[in-house]
């Protein structure tokens, strides 16, 4: 999964980035409302974690914050937020859910209950399961795994990701536009060569699964039982 993570400190925003890449995500991270305005408009992303304390923008601190979230609801954008809050601030968890925040999580945090937060968002607003099958082929998104005959097939993290996406759920068709951004950073586009590559590598890999990935040119993509049903 893609995310957007927007925090003013700077320790605390390396600490959550390099937690949440090292679960194989990728994370957008930055530090102002203007660049979380920017990046949330330009770059599709599977959920926001957003600080409400920024250090720029009219109005108290928190307002920046809150301002960024309000804007996103107005322009009708649904991506899921959690926001992060002080743990005795009540008055900052009832106004972040008021202006549209999904869920909300006290400082000091656990670290990978963040990851967990996360991921429930993804799967209540994309209304898909932890677990998705075809033919022998298993995705358990919780645990970040996949299983072929039953046994762990070892991906790398991001063809991991082409295969969530691919199977959220399966049979769905998946843009090819959708599957570069999700996969590129900012600064780093993703061609069709490389996405093509990384299709290739996953087809060779499902081979014997009872599952393929069907190319429908001009749209892209989509995970399907093979013909014959055989697994």
């Amino acid at each position: 999964m893609r995310f957007l993570l927007v925090e003013d400190d700077a320790v605390l925003r390396e600490v959550v980035q390099r937690s949440l890449e090292q679960a194989g995500h990728r994370v957008d991270a930055v530090a102002t409302a203007a660049d979380a305005r920017h990046l949330w408009r330009v770059q599709p992303v599977d959920a926001v974690l957003l600080d409400l304390n920024l250090p720029d923008g009219p109005g108290p601190a928190m307002g920046s914050g809150l301002q960024v979230l309000r804007d996103a609801r107005g322009r009708g954008d649904r991506t899921p937020v959690l926001v992060l809050t002080a743990r005795n601030r009540t008055d900052e968890r009832i106004a972040g859910l008021d202006a549209g925040a999904d869920d909300y999580l006290g400082k000091p945090f656990d670290l990978a209950e963040v990851e967990a937060r996360l991921r429930a968002l993804v799967r209540r607003a994309q209304g898909v399961q932890d677990r998705a099958e075809v033919g022998a082929l298993v995705l358990d998104r919780r645990a970040g795994r996949c299983f072929l005959h039953g046994e762990a097939l070892e991906l790398p993290a991001r063809e991991f990701e082409v295969l969530a996406e691919l199977m959220s759920p399966p049979g769905r068709v998946v843009h090819k536009r959708l599957l570069s951004d999700k996969l590129s950073g900012f600064d780093e586009a993703l061609g069709d060569n490389a996405l093509e590559a990384f299709i290739s590598r996953l087809r060779r890999k499902l081979q014997g699964s009872g599952a393929t990935i069907r190319t429908l040119r001009g749209l892209g993509y989509l995970v399907e039982p093979q013909a014959d049903g055989s697994a």
